[in-house]
Protein backbone atom coordinates (compact mmCIF):
# COMPACT_ATOMS: atom_id res chain seq x y z
CA UNK A 1 0.00 0.00 0.00
CA UNK A 2 1.34 3.57 -0.73
CA UNK A 3 2.29 4.98 2.07
CA UNK A 4 1.01 8.57 3.24
CA UNK A 5 3.62 8.52 6.74
CA UNK A 6 7.11 7.24 7.35
CA UNK A 7 9.69 6.59 10.00
CA UNK A 8 9.81 6.34 13.53
CA UNK A 9 7.55 7.18 16.15
CA UNK A 10 7.98 9.98 18.15
CA UNK A 11 9.10 7.40 20.81
CA UNK A 12 11.49 5.30 18.13
CA UNK A 13 9.10 2.67 17.68
CA UNK A 14 8.04 1.89 14.48
CA UNK A 15 5.17 3.86 12.93
CA UNK A 16 1.88 1.84 12.68
CA UNK A 17 0.71 4.29 10.10
CA UNK A 18 3.89 3.45 7.80
CA UNK A 19 3.08 1.87 4.32
CA UNK A 20 -1.10 2.72 4.65
CA UNK A 21 -2.78 5.34 2.68
CA UNK A 22 -3.59 8.03 4.71
CA UNK A 23 -6.59 7.87 7.21
CA UNK A 24 -9.47 10.30 6.43
CA UNK A 25 -10.85 12.67 8.62
CA UNK A 26 -13.71 11.93 10.81
CA UNK A 27 -15.97 14.45 8.76
CA UNK A 28 -15.34 12.79 5.63
CA UNK A 29 -16.26 9.05 7.91
CA UNK A 30 -19.12 11.19 8.70
CA UNK A 31 -20.68 12.41 5.43
CA UNK A 32 -20.30 8.82 3.83
CA UNK A 33 -22.32 7.16 6.77
CA UNK A 34 -25.26 10.35 6.21
CA UNK A 35 -25.00 9.04 2.44
CA UNK A 36 -25.33 5.50 3.29
CA UNK A 37 -28.20 6.42 5.74
CA UNK A 38 -30.17 8.57 3.22
CA UNK A 39 -29.39 5.76 0.71
CA UNK A 40 -31.11 3.41 2.57
CA UNK A 41 -33.22 5.10 4.48
CA UNK A 42 -35.14 7.70 2.43
CA UNK A 43 -36.29 4.32 0.01
CA UNK A 44 -37.58 2.88 3.03
CA UNK A 45 -39.61 4.38 4.54
CA UNK A 46 -41.40 4.90 1.52
CA UNK A 47 -41.55 1.91 0.73
CA UNK A 48 -43.16 1.25 4.64
CA UNK A 49 -44.85 3.75 4.62
CA UNK A 50 -46.95 2.76 1.79
CA UNK A 51 -47.01 -1.41 2.85
CA UNK A 52 -48.24 -0.34 5.70
CA UNK A 53 -49.75 2.70 5.44
CA UNK A 54 -48.52 3.99 8.91
CA UNK A 55 -47.45 7.59 9.11
CA UNK A 56 -47.80 7.66 12.70
CA UNK A 57 -44.71 8.81 14.57
CA UNK A 58 -45.81 7.17 18.30
CA UNK A 59 -42.47 6.55 19.16
CA UNK A 60 -43.94 3.73 21.37
CA UNK A 61 -45.63 1.81 18.78
CA UNK A 62 -44.95 -1.52 18.03
CA UNK A 63 -45.78 -0.67 14.10
CA UNK A 64 -43.00 2.01 14.70
CA UNK A 65 -40.37 -0.06 16.12
CA UNK A 66 -40.57 -2.66 12.92
CA UNK A 67 -40.35 -0.58 10.66
CA UNK A 68 -37.28 0.99 11.96
CA UNK A 69 -35.70 -3.19 12.80
CA UNK A 70 -36.58 -3.59 8.71
CA UNK A 71 -34.63 -0.16 8.05
CA UNK A 72 -31.49 -1.48 10.50
CA UNK A 73 -31.38 -5.11 8.91
CA UNK A 74 -31.72 -3.49 5.24
CA UNK A 75 -28.81 -1.38 6.07
CA UNK A 76 -26.76 -4.42 8.08
CA UNK A 77 -26.96 -6.21 4.41
CA UNK A 78 -26.31 -3.23 2.12
CA UNK A 79 -23.22 -2.42 4.20
CA UNK A 80 -21.89 -6.08 4.40
CA UNK A 81 -22.38 -7.13 0.86
CA UNK A 82 -20.91 -3.51 -0.47
CA UNK A 83 -17.95 -4.00 2.11
CA UNK A 84 -17.55 -7.68 1.16
CA UNK A 85 -17.79 -7.05 -2.73
CA UNK A 86 -15.14 -3.71 -2.55
CA UNK A 87 -14.73 -2.32 0.65
CA UNK A 88 -16.56 0.31 0.02
CA UNK A 89 -20.54 1.53 0.42
CA UNK A 90 -21.95 4.36 -2.04
CA UNK A 91 -21.40 6.92 0.61
CA UNK A 92 -17.75 5.72 1.21
CA UNK A 93 -17.27 5.96 -2.90
CA UNK A 94 -18.47 8.93 -2.96
CA UNK A 95 -16.24 10.51 0.34
CA UNK A 96 -13.40 8.47 -1.67
CA UNK A 97 -12.71 6.21 1.25
CA UNK A 98 -13.02 2.61 2.11
CA UNK A 99 -12.48 0.00 4.34
CA UNK A 100 -9.15 -2.06 4.52
CA UNK A 101 -8.44 -5.00 6.90
CA UNK A 102 -5.60 -3.68 9.17
CA UNK A 103 -2.93 -6.27 8.83
CA UNK A 104 -3.13 -5.93 4.82
CA UNK A 105 -4.68 -3.46 3.46
CA UNK A 106 -6.94 -6.13 1.62
CA UNK A 107 -10.77 -5.31 0.95
CA UNK A 108 -12.64 -7.22 3.98
CA UNK A 109 -13.96 -10.01 1.43
CA UNK A 110 -16.52 -12.53 3.52
CA UNK A 111 -16.66 -12.40 7.24
CA UNK A 112 -14.78 -9.45 8.02
CA UNK A 113 -17.25 -7.26 5.45
CA UNK A 114 -20.42 -9.24 7.39
CA UNK A 115 -19.05 -8.94 10.79
CA UNK A 116 -18.01 -5.39 11.07
CA UNK A 117 -21.72 -4.44 9.24
CA UNK A 118 -22.72 -6.32 12.07
CA UNK A 119 -21.24 -4.44 14.96
CA UNK A 120 -22.25 -1.61 13.71
CA UNK A 121 -26.06 -2.04 12.50
CA UNK A 122 -27.20 -4.89 14.89
CA UNK A 123 -26.77 -4.00 18.27
CA UNK A 124 -29.86 -1.08 17.52
CA UNK A 125 -32.51 -3.36 17.26
CA UNK A 126 -31.96 -3.86 21.04
CA UNK A 127 -33.69 -0.87 22.82
CA UNK A 128 -32.38 1.88 24.45
CA UNK A 129 -28.53 -0.55 24.60
CA UNK A 130 -28.57 -0.64 21.09
CA UNK A 131 -28.59 3.22 20.92
CA UNK A 132 -26.08 3.68 23.84
CA UNK A 133 -23.84 1.47 22.11
CA UNK A 134 -23.61 2.79 18.73
CA UNK A 135 -22.99 6.01 20.24
CA UNK A 136 -20.16 4.72 22.17
CA UNK A 137 -18.99 2.84 19.22
CA UNK A 138 -19.00 5.37 16.39
CA UNK A 139 -17.25 7.99 18.92
CA UNK A 140 -14.76 5.46 19.38
CA UNK A 141 -12.71 7.02 16.56
CA UNK A 142 -12.60 10.23 17.92
CA UNK A 143 -10.18 9.33 20.61
CA UNK A 144 -8.85 6.34 19.22
CA UNK A 145 -5.07 6.16 18.32
CA UNK A 146 -3.61 5.78 15.73
CA UNK A 147 -6.17 4.19 13.12
CA UNK A 148 -9.40 6.09 14.64
CA UNK A 149 -11.41 2.91 14.31
CA UNK A 150 -14.67 2.66 15.40
CA UNK A 151 -15.54 -0.83 17.97
CA UNK A 152 -17.05 -1.95 14.74
CA UNK A 153 -13.97 -1.47 12.98
CA UNK A 154 -12.16 -3.31 16.17
CA UNK A 155 -13.92 -6.09 16.27
CA UNK A 156 -13.44 -6.94 12.52
CA UNK A 157 -9.79 -5.62 12.30
CA UNK A 158 -10.16 -3.12 9.84
CA UNK A 159 -9.14 0.38 9.11
CA UNK A 160 -10.61 3.06 7.13
CA UNK A 161 -8.58 4.67 4.41
CA UNK A 162 -8.37 7.22 1.96
CA UNK A 163 -8.31 6.58 -1.90
CA UNK A 164 -7.20 9.30 -2.96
Amino acid sequence: MPGSAGGPGPYGEADPLAGMPPLPSRGRRLVARIIDALIIGIPMSLLLWAITGDRNYDTASSSNYLQQAAIIIVYFVYEGAMLSARGQTLGKMAMRIRVAMLENGAVPHGSPGWFRAAVYSLPELLPCFGFIFWLVNVLNCTWDKPYRQCLHDKAARTVVVSTA
